[in-house]
């Protein structure tokens, strides 16, 4: 399970109870409703301080537990990467700082800018009550994915969920922008075939720069899947405390946030990056598992791991999907 930091969760929660339940389950049938029809998520629909909680109550649990997910499996593939400082671009009310905070102590400064004045008043007004300094002196500045402007210059810049609402010409360029002066870049998207295709397509841009691929790639080489025929994604299981079970209808007490990443780094690749990663659910049967793996060679669907095997065979009965996995 992907919990939400007690601070979080104790301050959305709050946040979420000035309103009433009908009014805020009105409002995320709304944006349910742009999400599934792929539309951006963004100004006009988010004109009021309820459009603009029920947004954060509807999004920011699922995007903190994917995005802090994909920031464990990078740090786990290069545990020297200890930054001090982060951009997150269009990041809402905050959900990417609150896990990279998490996820990596050693953050000093972050800076998240977006374009809707309220959703940046939400984030300003969650993030006073964190425990961590990092999150809690966040800087919080209004603008949009402009390369016409500065590059972001952080050890980490962030944009998660944002590249699918960009113009599809205008993507490539908004990825060398995010990247050009970034130590590492990480990009998340919905785990959907058309989210990965962006995702692709943005680790393309950063290959062609020279970027070296920390997560969840194990190695920079072109991507072995093919388009159309297969989507490269993970899940993160989060719980759903009462008033996020109400507000979404749902009936179920956790839901699973299916999302595709890539991050990225300047420096060359850590000699830890796993030389393979789980991209389905394993296979548990009687005396064996059976692995779809993505490998340094490229895919190895139907890896079988046998009881015989011991200690490898006892890894791959704890593995998930998503995990890393070392084919030697």
């Amino acid at each position: 399970m992907a919990l939400l930091p007690d601070d979080l969760r104790s301050s959305l929660d709050g946040e979420l109870g000035r309103f009433p339940e009908s009014r805020l389950a009105q409002a995320v049938d709304k944006l349910s409703t742009r999400y599934r029809q792929g539309e951006a998520a963004t100004s006009p629909i988010l004109s009021s301080e309820i459009d603009i909680a029920a947004y954060a109550g509807y999004r920011m649990p699922a995007t903190y537990a994917a995005v802090a997910a994909a920031f464990g499996e990078a740090a786990a593939a290069a545990p020297g990467f200890a930054p001090r400082t982060q951009i997150d671009i269009g990041g809402g009310t905050g959900a990417a700082v609150w896990a990279a905070a998490q996820v990596w102590p050693s953050l000093e400064k972050c800076t998240v800018i977006e374009q809707v004045d309220g959703a940046l008043a939400l984030g300003r007004k969650l993030a006073s009550t964190a425990v961590s300094p990092a999150v809690r002196g966040t800087t919080w500045r209004r603008g949009l994915v402009d390369p016409t402007s500065a590059a972001p210059e952080a050890d980490l810049v962030t944009l998660s969920y944002v590249l699918g609402e960009l113009p599809e010409r205008g993507r490539d360029e908004a990825v060398r922008w995010l990247a050009a002066k970034a130590g590492t870049v990480a990009l998340i998207e919905p785990g959907t075939p058309a989210g990965f295709a962006r995702i692709r397509a943005a680790r393309d841009v950063l290959r062609g720069l020279d970027r070296h691929v920390v997560a969840p790639c194990p190695h920079d080489d072109e991507c072995p899947i093919r388009p159309g025929e297969d989507w490269c994604h993970f899940a993160a299981r989060l719980p759903r405390s009462g008033v996020h079970r109400r507000i979404k209808a749902g009936t179920l007490g956790f839901e699973d946030e299916k999302f595709s990443y890539v991050v990225a780094s300047a420096e060359p690749a850590p000699a830890v990056r796993p030389s393979a990663r789980i991209l389905r659910h394993p296979r548990k049967n009687k005396g064996w598992v059976q692995l779809e793996l993505c490998t340094v060679d490229g895919l190895a669907p139907g890896v079988a791991v046998s009881k015989r095997q011991g200690p490898r065979y006892r890894a791959a009965r704890d593995a998930e999907w998503g995990d890393a996995w070392r084919t030697e």
